[in-house]
C-alpha cells in the first residue's frame, strides 16, 4: 500500500512536470519583479522556501528581481535605539535620525538576509538599494512625513547588467533625491516603478492574503483595470488592499503586462502563478 501510494505521488509529479513545459516557455527570457514582505521574511523555513523558488525561476530562464520591505525590522532597532517615532494622519514622520535606521536595517540586515537566503541555495544574488547606480531617484512625497520618497525617475540598466551576469537583484527600497537625500519608499511602490522601468512580464505582491476579494469575501482571480478602480469605489477594495491594487494600477499603466496579488504565506505561492493552468491569488490586467 506504502509503495503504491509513492508510487501515485511519483506520477502526480511528473503530470506537474509535465504541464508546466507550456509555461516555462512562456515564460523563457521574462523579466519578473517580486515584492517581498510579510510572512515570507518571517521565518527561516519560509524564507528557505521563497529563495529556492527564486533559484529555479532562474534555473528555467526567468529573469526575477526581488524588492523588499521590512517595517517590523525597523520597528524593532528603533525600539531598541529608544528612538521615538511620531505620526501624521498615522504614517510615521520619517525624521533624520529615523531614516539613518531605515537605511541600516533595509539596506543591511534585511537586504543581506536575503542575498544569504538566495546564495544557501545555489543562486547569484546581489543586494543593493535603490540608490545604487541611481536606480531610484525620488523626490519627497510630503514634507509633513520627512524623508519618504516617490519614485520620479527609475534607471534600470544596472538589473540588466545582472541579468546578463546571470545574478539575482535584491533591492532594498531606498532612492535617493535630488539633492542627496535618503529617501525611504513604500516597498509595492518601488516595486512596481522597478517592474514599470523593466517593462517586466509580471509584477508579484506577496502579502498575508489571498487575492483581491468581492463583496462575498470570495477571492477574485481575474481583473481589469476598470475592473479594480469600479470595486474601490464601490468601497470592496478597501483598507490595506487600496494601495497594493494602486500599485498593480500604475505599475500595469507603466507598461507591466500583468501584477498579480496573492498569498505570501502559501507554499511556493510564485511558481503557483507562473507555471501551472489554475495560477495563485489574484491577477489583474489592462482593460
Amino acid at each position: 500500500m506504502k509503495k503504491q501510494a509513492m508510487n501515485r505521488d511519483w506520477i502526480a509529479t511528473a503530470r506537474t512536470l509535465s504541464e508546466a513545459l507550456p509555461y516555462l516557455q512562456r515564460y523563457d527570457g521574462a523579466v519578473v519583479v517580486i515584492k517581498l514582505g510579510g510572512h515570507a521574511m518571517g521565518s527561516d523555513e519560509a524564507m528557505e522556501s521563497f529563495a529556492r523558488d527564486i533559484v529555479l525561476m532562474q534555473q528555467v530562464g526567468l529573469n526575477p528581481v526581488i524588492v523588499h520591505g521590512g517595517g517590523p525590522m525597523i520597528n524593532e532597532m528603533l525600539d531598541q535605539l529608544n528612538i521615538k517615532s511620531e505620526f501624521v494622519n498615522g504614517k510615521r514622520v520619517t525624521d533624520e535620525a529615523t531614516v539613518r535606521v531605515v537605511e541600516m536595517v533595509l539596506s543591511g540586515t534585511v537586504n543581506k538576509r536575503i542575498v544569504q537566503a538566495i546564495n544557501d541555495q545555489g543562486g547569484k544574488a546581489v543586494g543593493l538599494s535603490g540608490k545604487d547606480a541611481k536606480l531610484i531617484t525620488c523626490t519627497q512625497t510630503n514634507p509633513d512625513l520627512g524623508f519618504v520618497g516617490t519614485p520620479d525617475e527609475v534607471n534600470p540598466a544596472v538589473l540588466r547588467q545582472l541579468f546578463e551576469a546571470e545574478m539575482i537583484p535584491v533591492v532594498a527600497p531606498l532612492g535617493a533625491g535630488r539633492n542627496g537625500e535618503t529617501f525611504n519608499i513604500n516597498g509595492d511602490t518601488a516595486a512596481g516603478a522597478v517592474a514599470a522601468a523593466l517593462k517586466a512580464d509580471r509584477l508579484l505582491l506577496l502579502t498575508d492574503v489571498a487575492g483581491v476579494k468581492n463583496a462575498d469575501g470570495e477571492v477574485i482571480t481575474e481583473l481589469t483595470v476598470d475592473h479594480i478602480e469600479q470595486l474601490t469605489e464601490e468601497g470592496v477594495i478597501a483598507g490595506g488592499m487600496i494601495p497594493k491594487t494602486e500599485t498593480a494600477v500604475q505599475a500595469i499603466k507603466g507598461g507591466v503586462r500583468a501584477a498579480v496579488i496573492l498569498d505570501g504565506r502559501a507554499p511556493n505561492a510564485c511558481l503557483l502563478e507562473l507555471f501551472t493552468a489554475h495560477g495563485a491569488g489574484s491577477i489583474i490586467r489592462a482593460n
